[in-house]
């Protein structure tokens, strides 16, 4: 018999942690989507990255960054990392399923060698728990494995937000599973970020956001390019 894979085990693990919370009327599992998750609202969205690159097709093999806002609006890439085939895959207001969802059409035409992946906080904010999101991204791991084994998949730590204080506990419950789940997965790493927005007295740095205190200002950017650099295959 076929011994289950490192990221079967961790996905099992992670639902049967989630049955004692549906026998309490919780969300159930991970796979399980509130009622109306719409997929579809990304078409154009994907359907334009897809046309961008018949017309310049971006080099294979290269270091793919995909997820939310965060990545969508990291305009800089190409210059934060000149020595790397950078390519971004963002769409902003996805959630990790959207990005397993359009993998097809945004991960596997371009053959990374790296992935980096930073989702997770809408989830949260769209009512998600951690360890489901959490699952949510074993999921991710595993779909990509199967098409792109010897692809490095390595996520980046979610941080607090002015704008969404509220669930920074959370998002940091999210961090450390996550980072608990990448030590049992092969090609699985995990990028701490989770304090660079944070001061001192562990408040969130109002200067590190744009206006509408969720975003990364271009301070934020740099602080967030110095933590992910030391990852980048040589």
């Amino acid at each position: 018999m076929k011994k289950p894979s490192s990221v079967a085990i961790v996905v099992l693990g992670l639902l049967a942690g989630l049955a004692p919370a549906a026998a309490r009327g919780q969300q159930p599992t991970p796979e399980a989507r509130p009622a109306g998750h719409d997929y579809a609202k990304w078409e154009k969205e994907i359907a334009a990255m897809e046309a961008a690159d018949r017309q310049s097709p971006p080099p294979k093999g290269g270091v793919l960054f995909i997820g939310s806002s965060t990545i969508r609006r990291w305009t800089t890439l190409a210059e934060d990392f000149p020595e790397h085939k950078v390519v971004n895959r963002g769409f902003g207001g996805s959630e990790i399923v959207d990005s397993t969802y359009y993998a097809d059409r945004l991960i596997f035409p371009h053959e990374p060698k790296q992935i980096f992946f930073r989702s997770g906080v809408n989830d949260i904010h769209n009512g998600r728990l951690p360890r489901e999101v959490a699952a949510d991204f074993a999921e991710f791991v595993r779909l990509v494995h199967e098409r792109l084994p010897n692809a490095e998949i390595l996520f980046i730590g979610v941080c607090p937000t002015p704008a969404r204080w509220g669930q920074a506990d959370k998002d940091r419950e999210l961090n450390r599973l996550v980072r608990e789940m990448a030590l049992e997965m092969p090609r699985v790493g995990f990028v701490d970020a989770d304090e660079i927005s944070l001061d001192e007295e562990g408040r969130a740095r109002p200067e590190l956001f744009v206006e509408d205190r969720l975003h990364f200002s271009p301070e934020g950017y740099k602080l967030l390019a110095e933590r992910v650099r030391p990852f980048l295959t040589k």
